[in-house]
Parts: C-alpha cells; sequence; structure tokens
C-alpha cells in the first residue's frame, strides 16, 4: 500500500481519494475510519431517549417491522432502518448475520450449527440469534473459519 500527503495551504478543504483494485480488508479499514461519523444513536425505551454507544450493543434486530437496539442494560427501539445502520456502523465490527439482525463481532461468545445449514451465535450477554444459511458463508469469511488443518 502506498500513501500520499499533499500538504499545501491553498486548499481550502481536506479531500481524501482512494485508489484500489477492489475493496479488500484493509481498504475497508481506511474508509471506515474516513466515515466514522457514528460516534452516539439514539434509542427509545418508553417515553425516554437514550444515548447508545454501538460499542454497547450486542446487535440491532427487527421485530414486526420496528428495529430494536439489544444491550445488556435491554432494548431500545430505533428511528434507522437496518440497512441504514448497516451503512453507518464499522463493518469490520459490525456484519449482517440474518435479513432481520446485524451483529457486533465483539459481542460474541461462540457459535452453534443448528438444522438446515443455520448457524445460532451466542452473545456474551446470553442473547442469542440465528444466522441464516445464506449468511453463514460471509460470517465464516469475515472471521477466518474457512481455513482447513493440513498435515
Amino acid at each position: 500500500m502506498k500513501i500520499l500527503i499533499d500538504i499545501n495551504e491553498q486548499y481550502k478543504e481536506t479531500e481524501v481519494t482512494v485508489r484500489c483494485k477492489k475493496v479488500d480488508r484493509a481498504s475497508r479499514k481506511i474508509l471506515d475510519a474516513l466515515e466514522e461519523e457514528t460516534d452516539l444513536l439514539i434509542g427509545t425505551s418508553g417515553e425516554r431517549q437514550h444515548i447508545l454507544k454501538p460499542d454497547s450493543i450486542d446487535f440491532f434486530y427487527t421485530e414486526l417491522e420496528i428495529v430494536h437496539a439489544s444491550t445488556t442494560n435491554g432494548d431500545y427501539k430505533m428511528k434507522e432502518k437496518l440497512y441504514e445502520l448497516q451503512d453507518r456502523l464499522p463493518s469490520q465490527q459490525f456484519i449482517r448475520i440474518s435479513k432481520s439482525v446485524i451483529a457486533n463481532l465483539y459481542h460474541i461468545s461462540h457459535f452453534e450449527p443448528s438444522f438446515h445449514g443455520t448457524v445460532i451465535v451466542y452473545f456474551h450477554s446470553g442473547r442469542k440469534e440465528y444466522a441464516s444459511r445464506h449468511y453463514v458463508r460471509k460470517i465464516k469469511k469475515i472471521l477466518n473459519m474457512n481455513r482447513r488443518n493440513r498435515s
């Protein structure tokens, strides 16, 4: 990877250009750092609005067309749609595990195979969600679980 920095007082604003053959893990980290506007989220519990840090969230899920954030302190209703959260959150930390769930990788405890190619995802909080068959391959790729032991 080559990094070029051009500092000039004549520039009115900072401009960043990333040139790459494809978006790999290293370039994704750079893009996530540049796009990092997700410092805080707002979740609702009852009549109160709570400030939520993404690091405190186990997973986001959709129930009856309403998105919720699951934390150790409880669940909070979110105004954003699941796809909007997926676009805003750091992709190296939050991954889609089913059509209705985005999980925080740093809060996953372990996985357990289930029926028909699905996987049960257990969180440190004790909660669990199911990863649909469609997303299992992507999860394995992200976690480098496709490696085979060669003796």
